[in-house]
């Protein structure tokens, strides 16, 4: 598949697309400015002096209702995406050769350019070839002469009409406002549909992924528009969504649907076919029992065996459906394996197996399609028979009159009962008892079910159907069931949307599953609107960092107690801070089966060589001393093929651990490449903040108000010698605030205006919500030890004398002197960065990250005290040190009591100070390896690559 033309095509398809309806709608005279009038005269409706049939004037009334809800971009938007949709959903069909008739409906197979086949061949065409055409219609459209656009829109809409039985979720049948806006000029050679038949190769809609990746790369610019600002309700699906490389999905499938067969039939040959399945590693007698009691008792559900037909997967955040479609090949497989027809199997995969949610509209009908197409491929016969698919988009209820729809309809089960149906004037007022249905359910249980999805399509799936809520199910379903059939005409419209808007979904939301597997939406607390922040901290105070992190918790939940939770997500949440109490829960509730961590390069078609992702398959019960496969794609370059890598991994890339092991290392990273005696290290030794005061400093607000480089402002109100607080009579004071990567000493280049014990900044906080204090003040002024907080190379810090204050992202230690250089030269070793990489890879080190360092003491103190002489030697060299006296080369006497120095000389003496320092921090590097004791694990080459 050629995803290049794709990612081409699609962003300007979208223009294109949302520019052909727009125009439509102009025609029809609306706009983003004007909403123009329609005169009806007979059966002629007239708008801006073009006349149309007069039931023109009905659809158009949707239209508008639709623009003044939703606003007209955002009806354009849809209605292009629509289209955009169902004709690519025809061109896979007509070129699979699924539709009936036998003519493609977008192109010609003969004749490239010339007019679509069914087109050319429409007078052969009959309802029973094409069901629901109008023959004498297309007889006189054909005979005119010169009537073909309209000819092709009658057999498009027509087209439409007749795929709407068998996929009516993006087929519905045409006839409202969307059939207006059905693009003009269609025949023409720049037209929306030859631009898709001419811009993708035949062969690339081979395979049903097509639709996915269009679906990607179609809402891309839509994405770019969004990323990194708070996103709106609507804008989430745009934000959020990220199509799935297929060797991920294949890893997710396998070792979660096919690690349960296999639990279930030791004897099983699925494995040969599951070239992504991770063998699992050996386990003691007690683990396998644990293994063997879980699977006994899920097989006593089906009678003794695991059934095909009752395996249940769940995908929460489908999207275009490329997880399910890989899921269907799977269980595909195993009911092969089990004996089953092969015609018989479609239709009961996508009837009992395969369950998807999804916020987005459209990616839930692409989802449907695809899963149609692979079973229509496998059954010719699949449409003959209607199909109920469990994918869904869920729906919001905010905005509809619940208490209106409930009352009507629990006015028709009453009155179905034979009993005395309530107006709602008597149910709502007067104080009068609620009418019971003889099920016992009540009209405010309808209107429970409706106001509880009033945002599911900001929630999405993560919301959780409420215990109580859940209990009515049943009969909710029966009583809205018996309405929507038996139940008079406004009864059954309100019955039906509310059972399949909000009780299905519910009952999905609800329901527990063997396998949940997803690719779920990414965004972080920046990027996240004031509904949903106040959700996450409400409902995933946990996990409330991320969408992707939530939906790893919620996940669980839908889990049976046998079941898998398999996911691709980032791979922060195995080492953050704010991931930790999720991780600790993790570890002591859930266990981890197999884990690939896939890092640079997850998602390479989408050049996102930043994101950095893990996959997991997740057993929901914890299973004591149970060892996990963990596979390190890590290692590779960033442009490196991490399927070739996966599919030709090593023993050296496998490593096999304890979970119970990662609790060992402080905030229980995910550190599985480390070995039993590093951990060890961390176990037993003394951590830096047993001994030391390490946190964070002050948080101004406003940088820009109160902060300075030192050569900005006026010296004499420029303090560095100050101790106290109390001492604050000047204006300035240095400010750590990080910087660069330098060790030992350095950085010191800006100021703060703490002037009267930080009064200025003290009030400012205080008008923006902040606590009047200030973090950290009681060590302002104290001599330190700090660090940058975020660095993209070597874990560095350095010594501050007194005079500082310091903020976050000058984090500082401040401990006794008999530790300080002790302590500082151990952070400056290549140990401590090994370290770090365990409990914290990433580019931001944070206070906990370096409070919980193992630190063993030794006797590096001298050459540490050393070290920092030369770092300020080499500071003080440079104009930017406050501290700077003169250039030596120039200077008849330097810092270093060199006496007018020629350029060479300069350079000699500072190769020897570098070769000094060099040799300085190789003794220190070699002293602490020894002091840690890894048991030669650990040599100063090996470090150099570590790192």
């Amino acid at each position: 598949m050629n995803k290049s033309k794709l990612k081409t095509y699609a962003p300007e398809a979208r223009r294109d697309f949302i520019q052909a309806v727009t125009q439509r709608a102009n025609l029809l005279g609306l706009s983003a400015t004007e909403i123009a009038p329609v005169q009806i005269t007979g059966d002629i409706a007239m708008i801006n002096g073009r006349p149309w049939p007069a039931s023109v004037a009905q659809q158009r009334d949707l239209l508008v209702k639709r623009i003044y809800a939703q606003g007209f971009a955002a009806v354009m938007e849809a209605e292009a995406y629509g289209w955009f949709n169902r004709f690519a959903a025809l061109r896979y069909m007509e070129l699979h050769g699924y539709l009936d008739h036998g003519y493609r409906v977008l192109s010609n197979s003969n004749n490239a350019g010339g007019l679509p086949e069914i087109l050319e061949n429409a007078a052969s065409l009959d309802s029973a070839s094409l069901p629901g055409l109008n023959r004498d219609e297309v007889i006189r459209l054909k005979l005119d002469g010169n009537k073909d656009n309209e000819l092709y829109r009658l057999l498009l809409t027509t087209q439409c009409n007749a795929l709407a039985d068998s996929m009516g979720f993006l087929f519905e049948t045409l006839g409202d406002e969307t059939e207006l806006l059905l693009p003009d000029n269609l025949l023409n050679t720049d037209s929306v549909i030859a631009k898709m038949v001419n811009s993708i190769d035949e062969a690339d809609w081979e395979q049903v992924e097509i639709i996915g990746w269009l679906y990607q790369f179609y809402i891309s610019d839509k994405k770019d528009e969004v990323i990194g600002k708070v996103v709106k309700s609507e804008d989430i699906p745009a934000a959020t969504q990220l199509f799935t490389p297929n060797w991920i999905v294949k890893y997710l499938t396998q070792n979660s649907i096919g690690r349960l067969w296999l639990m279930a039939n030791p004897s099983s040959n699925l494995a040969s076919q599951m070239k992504y399945y991770i063998k699992p590693a050996e386990q003691t007698p007690e683990v396998n029992a644990q293994l063997d009691a879980l699977i006994q008792t899920r097989m006593a559900e089906d009678g003794g065996s695991l059934n095909p037909e009752t395996i249940t997967v769940l995908d929460p955040a489908c999207g275009s459906g490329h997880i399910l479609v890989e899921a269907y090949d799977l269980l595909k497989a195993i009911y092969l394996e089990r004996g089953y027809q092969p015609r018989a199997i479609p239709r009961l995969i996508l009837e009992k197996n395969l369950f998807g949610l999804d916020i987005d509209d459209r990616a839930a009908q692409l989802a449907g399609f695809a899963l149609l197409m692979k079973a229509r491929a496998d059954d010719r016969r699949l449409f003959e028979n209607k199909l109920v698919l469990n994918i869904m988009a869920l729906q919001d209820s905010h905005g509809l009159d619940d208490e209106t729809m409930a009352q009507t309809v629990f006015d028709a089960a009453i009155a179905l009962e034979g009993g005395e149906a309530l107006s709602s004037g008597q149910l709502f007022g007067g104080g009068q008892l609620e009418t019971q249905h003889s099920s016992g359910l009540k009209v405010n249980d309808l209107r429970e079910l409706i106001q509880f999805f009033a945002y599911a399509k900001t929630f999405g799936s993560l919301l959780t159907v409420p215990d109580l809520l859940a209990a009515k199910q049943g009969k909710l379903e029966l009583l809205l069931r018996a309405v929507a059939e038996k139940g008079d005409s406004l009864a059954r419209s309100y019955a039906n949307q509310i059972l399949e808007h909000f009780l299905i979904q519910a009952l999905i939301l609800r329901s527990a599953y063997d396998a949940v597997i997803a690719n779920p939406p990414y965004m972080g607390g920046k990027g996240m609107n004031s509904l949903v922040k106040d959700f996450a901290k409400k409902q995933f105070p946990d996990s409330k960092s991320d969408l992707f992190s939530m939906f790893i918790e919620r996940g669980f939940e839908w889990c049976k107690r046998s079941g898998f939770n398999s996911m691709v997500t980032m791979q922060s949440w195995m080492f953050l801070s704010s991931y930790e109490d999720m991780r600790s829960k993790l570890l002591t509730e859930q266990t981890i089966s197999s884990f690939v961590q896939i890092g640079y390069n997850s998602f390479p078609e989408i050049n996102s060589k930043i994101a950095q992702a893990c996959a997991f398959c997740i057993l929901s019960t914890h299973v004591r001393s149970f060892s996990g496969c963990y596979i390190n794609l890590n290692f590779a370059s960033q442009s490196a093929d991490k399927n070739q890598i996966f599919l030709e991994r090593t023993e050296s890339i496998r490593h096999v651990v304890r979970q119970e092991d990662f609790k060992k290392i402080p905030g229980s990273p995910i550190a599985y490449w480390v070995s039993n005696n590093f951990r060890e290290i961390f176990y037993s030794s003394p951590k830096i903040s047993d001994r030391a005061t390490v946190t964070n400093g002050l948080f101004t607000c406003s940088n820009e108000k109160f902060v300075r480089f030192w050569y900005e402002i006026d010296r004499s109100k420029f303090d560095d010698k100050c101790e106290s607080l109390q001492e604050t009579m000047k204006k300035w004071y240095p400010y750590n605030k990080g910087g660069d990567s330098r060790k030992y000493y350095g950085n010191s280049l800006t100021v703060v205006n703490f002037a009267n014990n930080g009064v200025e900044v003290r009030n400012f906080r205080k008008e923006r919500g902040q606590s009047f204090s200030v973090p950290g003040e009681k060590f302002y002024f104290q001599k330190s030890i700090s660090w940058s907080f975020i660095t993209s190379g070597e874990f560095s810090c350095r010594a501050y004398p007194k005079g500082f204050i310091f903020d976050i992202a000058g984090s500082s230690i401040f401990t006794d002197e008999s530790d300080f250089f002790c302590t500082i030269g151990f952070l400056s070793s290549k140990v401590s960065s090994f370290l770090l990489s365990a409990i914290n890879p990433t580019l931001n080190f944070q206070a906990g990250n370096i409070g919980s360092l193992p630190l063993i003491y030794t006797d590096i103190g001298d050459n540490t005290k050393k070290l920092i002489e030369i770092s300020k030697l080499d500071w003080d060299l440079d104009e930017l040190s406050w501290d700077f006296e003169s250039n030596p080369i120039i200077s008849k006497k330097s810092k270093s009591d060199l006496i007018q120095l020629s350029y060479l000389e300069f350079e000699s003496m500072l190769r020897e100070l570098r070769a000094h320092t060099k040799s300085l921090q190789e003794a220190n590097n070699q002293i602490v390896i020894d002091a840690y004791d890894f048991n030669s694990e650990l040599t100063a080459d090996v470090l150099d690559e570590q790192i």
